[in-house]
């Protein structure tokens, strides 16, 4: 009996220890519900987490104004005193419009004539003055922006010209925010034609004129200087023309 009393007691202590683990075992998974966010604290929050994204507005990016909000009148965007001088003996001084739905947007003229000079020769000489204004808009881009790329697809455009030769481009000073001018030699008509064309952007504008020359019996093919200068000059009082129908 009395040896069976300390053997009895390490029974019961032994017994014990599992229902401590237990015990301790509940308690820590009830602490951990808890660290997790049981109950209502949790309700409330996942309901606010869902919430949030929802009330989240999508914000639109914000463009730049265009520059400019209208084209002047492409036949009177040149001087007659310099189509006189360019197109001597026009068919008409006034010049031939191009045909648009939209003059706000895009708008040509054109002058031709031809130069009789008796038993020197003929001069024949060409003008032609196309505006493209362009619109900001969201998802396009500024009209700034918008022009800057459409100049440099109409430049590409006159860097390829069919049949062109001796085909050089040079960057032209004074002739609104950006220019270039692209000189070529193209043969019509059994005759040797000097071409330029002038590309340049101002604002959400793209100038584009393009002059040429040829002589015709005798008379000589205009200089590669002289149609130059006479393309830069039409193309300055296009722009400036530009600036002018907005102020």
């Amino acid at each position: 009996m009395h040896r069976s009393a300390p053997r009895l007691s390490r029974v019961l202590a032994c017994a014990a220890v599992p229902v401590m683990l237990v015990a301790a075992g509940c308690s820590s998974d009830s602490d951990s519900s808890k660290d997790k966010g049981s109950g209502p604290d949790k309700a409330a929050s996942s309901a606010g987490a869902s919430a949030a994204p929802s009330s989240a507005a999508p914000t639109k990016k914000a463009v730049e104004p265009a520059k400019f909000a209208k084209l002047p009148d492409v036949c009177k965007a040149v001087s007659s005193k310099t189509i006189e001088e360019l197109v001597p003996k026009a068919k008409s001084k006034k010049g031939t419009a191009a045909a648009s739905s939209d003059l706000n947007n895009r708008g040509g003229c054109a002058w031709n004539g031809l130069e009789d000079k008796g038993t020197k020769g003929s001069n024949y000489r060409w003008l032609d003055v196309s505006l493209y204004r362009y619109e900001s808009d969201a998802t396009l881009g500024s009209g700034q922006e918008r022009a800057a790329g459409n100049y440099t697809k109409e430049l590409a455009k006159a860097q390829k010209t069919e049949g062109a030769k001796d085909a050089k481009t040079s960057e032209a000073s004074g002739v609104g925010e950006k220019a270039e001018t692209v000189t070529y030699k193209l043969r019509k008509t059994d005759e040797d034609f000097q071409y330029a064309s002038v590309v340049a952007r101002t604002g959400n504008v793209v100038a584009l004129v393009t002059y040429n020359g040829a002589g015709y019996a005798g008379s000589k093919t205009p200089s590669d200087k002289w149609i130059v200068d006479g393309a830069l000059k039409a193309a300055k009082e296009a722009v400036a023309a530009v600036e002018a129908a907005n102020k």
